[in-house]
């Protein structure tokens, strides 16, 4: 997402000629959103994405877990991380 972000900045100040971007050549502008392209080809080949949200959603489920222990009155299990 910051290649994403920083492709566009890079096509206001291009567009807005702005120095020193207004000299760059518009292949210079546009690269972060190949760059972009790879690496989101990248995370989803290599699992990289569902990863990241299964740890998430683990993570998640732990927290709602000791929210529930807690508002029972009971401490919640310390767990090896």
């Amino acid at each position: 997402m910051y290649l994403v972000g920083l492709g566009v900045i890079f096509m206001l100040l291009k567009y807005f000629e702005v120095s020193p971007v207004a000299e760059w050549s518009w292949w210079w502008v546009l690269s972060p959103f190949a760059g972009a392209f790879v690496w989101w080809n990248w995370a989803d080949a290599t699992g990289y994405t569902k990863r990241k949200a299964m740890e998430r959603e683990e993570r998640e489920r732990m927290e709602r877990r000791d929210r529930q222990m807690e508002a029972i009155g009971q401490k919640p299990r310390s767990r090896k991380r």
